[in-house]
């Protein structure tokens, strides 16, 4: 009875709150990183790469745009696939 009724109808809200969670983590872990609370200098982490464009950002306004645009892209990408998956298995879209 869990198995047919409840698991499909709490699948959707699950995925969702997994892909916000990983979301949160990667934007966590990159923040921690150019604060200088995470990952150290020679590992290279987005937020090491933000935290050293932050000193060129005057003479290469451009320099910053690197590190955060892959952080853009893999969290709308992130969300864009657990929407996908929310909606490929909500049972109450099946018609």
């Amino acid at each position: 009875m869990i198995w047919r009724h409840v698991f499909p109808n709490a699948l959707p809200p699950l995925i969702v709150d997994f892909t916000l969670a990983v979301n949160a983590t990667l934007v966590a872990e990159s923040a921690l990183s150019f604060l200088g609370f995470g990952i150290q200098e020679p590992i290279p982490t987005w937020g090491n790469m933000l935290s050293l464009a932050q000193a060129y950002m005057f003479q290469h306004p451009w320099m910053p745009i690197v590190p955060s645009l892959p952080i853009l892209i893999c969290s709308v990408a992130i969300n864009y696939i657990g929407d996908g998956l929310r909606d490929a298995l909500d049972p109450r879209q099946r018609v």
